[in-house]
């Protein structure tokens, strides 16, 4: 271990009760994206998280911008090189079933609680309090260090396209939003927003709602049929025999009104979680009417995990297979609305997929049709890139243990900006991003920032050392 390193590992150290108080803070905020405001583009509580990171920073001798509210940065050193940090302040809805406060930041058994624990506050402050160490231990740094605080990184990524229509793009970058030691291939997210016309007839489905964000597993959704006087009797039938304990049915006349309970997860892995609007859709499907039950089949198919509904299934040999998680579904003005979060990969093109849907859906009956469609394309490294390197390398020298590089379906701002890759936050017991009771162990986030110091040192090193 250099002198530096020691130097900055010690510094740390003497600041973990402040770094955890500071967290503790942020993690209070409940910046949650709302209604647009002056100066907030993402609503008052975001903008009070980051006016909160922003005022930290200048307190430490930062220097800082706003852009408008749609991101801000800090920064300290000097020269053209610029190594960065992005981190992001924004949080995912709550959704029921919390035994914490989502925003009450409680400790308990040596854990951290509150939605952004994980996901992404506990590492953004991890990542800051490691360059704020390096920079006492290392003041001639030979280049910059720049923490970036994006605030729509959950819903839309619209505060770092901002940053990158202002602003320089990094010499290297590093998102701590992801595994350790760091993802070297994100897979291509893609939205598709498929539509059908309502099902009538014997079983008229009139309402069918459920879902929050594209990128979180259904766990509540409601429906409404109205049964024809013809079908009731077969639906009665099916209700008698029904099996599904997380799913209850009552009569309301000739409406049967549906709800169903799932668990949430994050939409990079619908098979982690139980989406309720895939429950309600195969009830539906296993008590339609003969006459109907084509039509509500198709519906089903539709949310596949896999992508068969939507004719992209598939996979590659970097990053392994296309997944889909049906996020949000809703009836308006005459159709059904799926919107299908898709984690395709990496050595494939987004453009093709959405021709490969359209041509599968024309194939279908029942009028499917993609009615929108936005793409993130994929993040790829080779393993010997000098930035994957460098992290692997890192995090070897703090842990002891020799660890490859990861591939995963989520996304993060590494894949929006320019010569960055997403690295690790923490350990088992830690997250999960987008559940319920999200957590961090406070030990752990200490731990990952002393392996931020280290990832930091090297960076700062290889970018100085550059022409």
């Amino acid at each position: 271990m250099s002198d530096t390193v020691a130097a900055a590992l010690d510094a740390l150290a003497s600041r973990s009760d402040e770094m955890l108080e500071v967290t503790r803070d942020l993690l209070r905020i409940p910046s949650l994206e709302a209604d647009p405001l002056p100066g907030a583009p993402f609503g008052a509580e975001n903008r009070k998280a980051l006016d909160f990171a922003l005022d930290f920073c200048r307190s430490q001798g930062l220097e800082t911008r706003d852009i408008e509210g749609y991101c801000g940065w800090a920064e300290f050193g000097s020269g053209p090189k610029m190594v960065a940090i992005l981190g992001h302040l924004d949080v995912v809805p709550v959704g029921p079933g919390w035994k914490f406060d989502p925003f009450g930041a409680e400790i308990q058994d040596g854990w951290l609680y509150a939605r952004g624990a994980s996901d992404d506050k506990g590492p953004t402050v991890a990542a800051l309090f490691a360059a704020l160490a390096l920079r006492q231990a290392k003041p001639d740094l030979g280049c910059r260090v720049r923490i970036i605080f994006g605030c729509n990184e959950e819903s839309g990524f619209k505060c770092i396209h901002r940053y990158n229509e202002t602003e320089e793009e990094p010499t290297f970058g590093i998102a701590p939003d992801a595994g350790w030691p760091l993802i070297h291939a994100e897979k291509g997210i893609a939205d598709f927003v498929v539509g059908m016309p309502v099902i009538g007839g014997e079983l008229e489905l009139v309402a069918l709602e459920g879902g929050q964000r594209p990128n979180i597993v259904i766990d509540s959704c409601c429906a409404s049929v109205r049964v024809a006087a013809s079908a009731r009797a077969h639906v009665e039938s099916k209700l008698a025999d029904s099996w599904d304990r997380n799913l209850a049915a009552h009569w309301e006349g000739d409406l049967l009104q549906i709800h169903a309970t799932g668990k949430a997860a994050h939409g990079s892995w619908p098979y982690g979680g139980d989406n309720a609007a895939i429950r309600v859709m195969r009830f539906l499907m296993e008590i339609a009417p003969l006459s109907a039950q084509e039509a509500y089949e198709a519906l089903f198919e539709t949310a596949h995990i896999a992508g068969l509904g939507l004719g992209i299934a598939g996979a590659d040999e970097p990053s392994g297979p296309l997944s889909a998680n049906l996020g949000i579904i809703r009836t308006r003005e005459g159709m059904v609305e799926l919107t299908m979060n898709v984690r395709y990969p990496v050595t494939w093109k987004g453009d093709d997929l959405r021709r490969r849907c359209e041509a599968h859906l024309a194939k279908v009956d029942h009028g499917l049709t993609l009615l929108d469609f936005h793409d993130s394309p994929p993040l790829y490294f080779p393993l010997e890139h000098p930035l994957v390197q460098a992290v692997c390398e890192a995090y070897t020298d703090e842990t002891g243990e020799i660890k490859a590089p990861g591939v995963m379906g989520g996304g993060t701002y590494a894949r929006a900006v320019a010569n960055s890759v997403a690295i690790g936050t923490g350990w088992q017991g830690d997250g999960p991003a987008h559940q319920t009771d999200e957590r961090i162990g406070i030990e752990h986030q200490q731990r990952a920032a002393r392996i931020y110091v280290r990832i930091l040192d090297r960076l700062t090193d290889l970018a100085a050392a550059m022409d």
